[in-house]
Formats: C-alpha cells, structure tokens, sequence
C-alpha cells in the first residue's frame, strides 16, 4: 500500500463517523496537535447529529490515555461500560 494525500484523505477518522455514540479521548500531556484532532473529530461528529463525548485525561500522554480502557474504573474503562450500558464499578 502506498500511503498518498488522496488515501490519506479517505480513511480520515472524521469522514467515518459511527452509527452510535462515539467517545474521543486525548491526555492533557499530548501535543497541541493530537488535542486539536480530538476535538476536530467531536465537532464532525456532534455536526453530524451523532452522540459525542471528549474526555480529557489529565496529566496522561498518548499512550497512557489507552491504558485506562483496561480497567473499569479507568477513564476510558468507564466510559466503554458506560456505551456497552454494562455495571461500572465505583469510581476510585
């Protein structure tokens, strides 16, 4: 695969927004730029009639933000059972 401007354009996040609610997250230690992609996408989602969330992790980079949707008490671990309408655990 050759990774051009046009495919580039195709496979952007915002031009596949889901049929269901949407959760975009980002760290408060992630560049400007992912910041900006973040609330980017809430903005093309929310535009599009589509339930949106931004959640900003404090004090976690790009990578650590994921970790949290491994535990149900994580930032991103809630808001997946959240989605899923599944129990949460209490907040810790």
């Amino acid at each position: 695969m050759v990774l051009t401007t046009d495919w580039a354009r195709e496979h952007d996040p915002p031009t596949h927004i889901v049929k269901g609610g949407v959760v975009v997250s980002h760290g408060t230690l992630e560049s400007p730029e992912f910041q900006r992609q973040a609330r980017d996408f809430v903005a093309a989602a929310s535009a599009a009639g589509k339930p949106v969330a931004l959640l900003a992790g404090e004090d976690y980079n790009h990578f650590e933000i994921i970790e949290t949707l491994a535990s149900p008490y994580g930032l991103l671990g809630r808001a997946a059972l959240e989605l899923m309408r599944l129990p949460q655990g209490d907040a810790r």
